[in-house]
């Protein structure tokens, strides 16, 4: 009942939309998803998915002038990160390095406010490591240190373990990435593990920063 309640709580804000311009802009496709393990963008249209008696949820009126989704239409972000061409990049020299040393990863390059910028899943590698890297890329971005540092503070400083959300992996295998001493966003790895764990992670993930890193802006 709870999860009809809330599905049909969505469509109702979706419809809503069509009364002011401020809803319009945004559109019938930003709800978020109910538990806080959620990562970040991770938005659910609150329809064309099954209610909780299994019926198909159908599409809500669109808001007056549709979406708005083509050619002069405003970013639907403008957070500061790397360029898709080179997080793209900095993912592919990251698996490539865990490739070199025997391991399958995925790879996960965030913006400054923790929105992918490139996820990328290694032929063999389980393709939940993506999500786990994200995650430990999220804690490095939160605290603008290597995720392996983080995890070696947060359980003698609770002021700390107080920022930790529960989307986060806090583990070695991430980076932050950082520009002119401000942080832009973090590169995550999962799937080599290593000794220490995550260690391995890590590295492959300096490859993919290094490889990116004078040519961010």
């Amino acid at each position: 009942m709870k999860s009809r309640s809330l599905l049909l709580s969505f469509a109702s804000a979706a419809l809503a939309c069509t009364f002011t311009a401020a809803s319009a802009a945004e559109g019938p496709f930003h709800d978020k998803p109910e538990s806080p393990r959620s990562l970040p963008a991770d938005n659910l249209p609150p329809f064309r998915m099954l209610d909780g008696q299994g019926n198909l949820i159908p599409i809500p009126q669109l808001p007056p002038g549709g979406l708005h989704r083509g050619p002069g239409s405003p970013p639907e972000s403008t957070a500061r990160g790397p360029s898709l061409e080179l997080a793209i990049e900095a993912a592919h020299a990251a698996i490539e390095s865990c490739a070199a040393a025997g391991f399958h990863v995925g790879v996960t390059v965030i913006d400054s406010v923790g929105e992918a910028r490139a996820m990328l899943t290694a032929d063999g590698s389980d393709g939940s490591h993506v999500f786990v890297a994200m995650r430990k890329a999220l804690t490095a971005l939160a605290f603008e240190m290597p995720s392996a540092k983080a995890s070696e503070m947060l359980p003698a400083d609770k002021a700390m373990l107080a920022r930790v959300k529960p989307n986060m992996f806090v583990m070695a295998g991430a980076l932050p990435i950082i520009v002119d001493r401000t942080t832009i966003g973090a590169i995550g790895v999962s799937g080599a593990a290593g000794v220490p764990f995550g260690h391995a992670d890590e590295v492959c993930a300096a490859a993919g920063l290094q490889k990116i890193q004078a040519r961010l802006k």
